[in-house]
């Protein structure tokens, strides 16, 4: 079974087809990432799977359960969003915005356990716990994004261009907690705008265009591809 199985997916804005009948599938505990050029429809998708974006057609599928459509009716399935630019509640401290994340559950020993495994990935945030947000610096800012959907307990995490803004020796970071992420039993959805590194990482990867896959297969080939490095590594 597919942690998460998309098929024919579409999305309108308007006139607008941005998302024309993709389908793809992530398995449990892989990490896929879908690269592409601006525009091509990435963040769409990331946003359409949060019930964040309306389709206009297709099915989603979480553990061979429909997902729902609507964001706090997803998040209860068991998937999380980490937005493109964290969006974090910025005037709010980063042990409120951990809490927020997880605004579905009881407070308790439970909660307490959940920021400290976020505090063993991202050590810097225990020492930021009473510190708001907005004065984080952009790394910082990201890893108390990944921690507040974390602390929803996702079976599936989405990451929407986790690294964007970020210092290089930041991203290798960053990549590494991602693999370490899956490596505790997570399965991760990948947009990333540092597609040979995402791709690197990845057990398989999507190449979109346009709003439609144009090639697919292990991430790492796709990464060493002489045509996808033209066409969208910048090589």
């Amino acid at each position: 079974m597919s942690a998460l199985r998309v098929e024919d997916l579409n999305v309108h804005y308007g006139t607008i087809h941005a998302v024309q009948g993709v389908s793809f599938s992530v398995g449990e505990r892989e990490i896929v990432s879908i690269v592409g050029s601006n525009g091509a429809g990435k963040s769409t998708i990331m946003w359409t799977l949060a019930g964040v974006v309306g389709r206009s057609g297709g099915n989603i599928e979480i553990f061979g359960e429909r997902l729902p459509r609507k964001p706090h009716e997803v998040v209860a399935r068991g998937l999380a969003l980490v937005p493109e630019r964290r969006r974090l509640f910025t005037p709010l401290s980063v042990e409120e915005n951990l809490v927020m994340g997880a605004y579905r559950r009881k407070k308790g020993k439970d909660l307490q356990d959940d920021m400290e495994r976020c505090f063993q990935l991202f050590p810097i945030l225990k020492q930021r716990m009473g510190q708001r947000a907005g004065t984080l610096s952009g790394g910082e800012q990201q890893m108390l994004a990944i921690s507040r959907a974390l602390m929803s307990r996702p079976r599936v995490l989405l990451l929407d261009e986790p690294s964007l803004g970020l210092a290089p020796i930041v991203v290798e970071t960053l990549m590494e907690t991602i693999l370490r992420i899956r490596g505790e039993g997570m399965t991760v959805l990948l947009v990333e705008q540092n597609a040979t590194q995402a791709l690197e990482i990845s057990d398989r990867g999507y190449i979109l265009e346009a709003g439609r896959f144009q090639k697919s297969g292990p991430g790492p080939e796709l990464a060493r591809d002489p045509q996808i490095i033209k066409a969208y590594l910048g090589g």
